[in-house]
């Protein structure tokens, strides 16, 4: 019986280091801003993309026995990594373990192959024998995987999301992955019952090709749906900072992983207790200098600096401010 797994944020600090805590070597991740294949080409090399976008709940997930798009390669399974989702919230761990485990090919070339470390390598190595069914069972049942994939979730002191239920009043979003391998360019969805093949795609035509099909999957939505979010797997952009001798890529890429840390040492921590102690000492402290009188004083300018604010807001100071950002085409 797996133990409970907790969502984790599509971050690219949360998923560099999640792989990096798994033992992977030279891998990190680049969030993409648009579906522009330039953008993804300059990352080379580049072993695949996550993709977290909303769940249709409301619609068919695929059309009888096949997918809404590309075609089931059910004998793809045996030659590489593809297990089924058994588990509620494993989606983001499984999509990137679905790229990574893929990568193994030393003949392949700098973007088939990644050291991916002994531990998952082992894994890699025990579930290869299984069907797709089992090798889910065997990642949820992983303590090393589900540990380091549950260090990285936000600290809730009033939800335990591993006992939670699903809701269907709450919109379900789901993570899949996108490489090529042998050849062929693979969408890897642990609910579909198979790999799914786009057709022929080499390492080089992974970056159109790949965009070609996100734009087809992202027009079958309302046009209001901007709830997309892009990561693509990349080597280490350290690596080739110092290769090229680029002082200040390798300066602003250092910047970026002291910044990952802090992010995700704040997403452990609880600050609830914190702010409560900091309220009370501040009520404390307006009791101290005027009494009741004081605090209801303090109470009632605050609220009404609060409604000022949100009447600013609402005159607009710009239209769209503070909007979500739409994913470009």
């Amino acid at each position: 019986m797996s133990g409970g797994w907790n969502t984790i944020e599509s971050d690219a600090g949360v998923f560099t280091y999640l792989l990096d805590n798994l033992g992977v070597k030279d891998v990190q991740f680049e969030e993409l801003l648009s579906l522009d294949p330039d953008a993804l080409a300059q990352l080379h090399p580049v072993y695949g993309v996550i993709f977290l976008f909303k769940f249709p709940t409301d619609a068919p997930y695929q059309a009888g026995d096949r997918p809404l798009d590309g075609t089931f390669d059910n004998e793809a399974s045996e030659q590489l990594f593809f297990a089924a989702q058994t588990i509620q919230n494993a989606c983001g761990t499984q999509a990137l373990l679905s790229v990574l485990l893929n990568k193994t090919d030393p003949a392949g070339g700098e973007a088939a192959c990644v050291d991916i470390g002994d531990s998952l390598r082992d894994f890699r190595e025990f579930t290869m024998v299984l069907p797709p069914e089992f090798r889910g069972e065997a990642l949820s049942n992983s303590e090393l995987i589900r540990d380091v994939h549950n260090s990285f979730a936000k600290s809730s002191p009033f939800v335990d999301e591993t006992q939670r239920q699903s809701d269907e009043s709450e919109d379900a979003f789901h993570f899949i992955a996108y490489t090529p391998v042998n050849g062929t360019l693979y969408e890897l969805d642990g609910l579909q019952p198979a790999p799914i093949s786009h057709g022929a795609c080499s390492q080089e035509d992974f970056p159109s090709k790949v965009m070609e099909v996100l734009q087809r999957r992202i027009a079958r939505y309302d046009s209001a749906e901007i709830r997309f979010n892009l990561l693509a797997m990349v080597r280490d952009l350290r690596i080739r900072a110092r290769e090229i001798g680029d002082v200040e890529l390798l300066a602003r890429e250092e910047r970026k992983r002291q910044d990952w840390q802090f992010e995700n040492a704040l997403r452990r921590h609880n600050f609830v207790g914190f702010a409560g102690e900091v309220l009370k000492g501040v009520v404390a402290a307006k009791l101290k200098e005027g009494g009741d009188a004081a605090y209801e004083s303090w109470v009632q300018d605050a609220t009404n600096k609060m409604k000022k604010r949100i009447e600013e807001r609402k005159k607009g100071s710009g239209a769209g401010a503070g909007q979500d950002v739409e994913m470009e085409g």
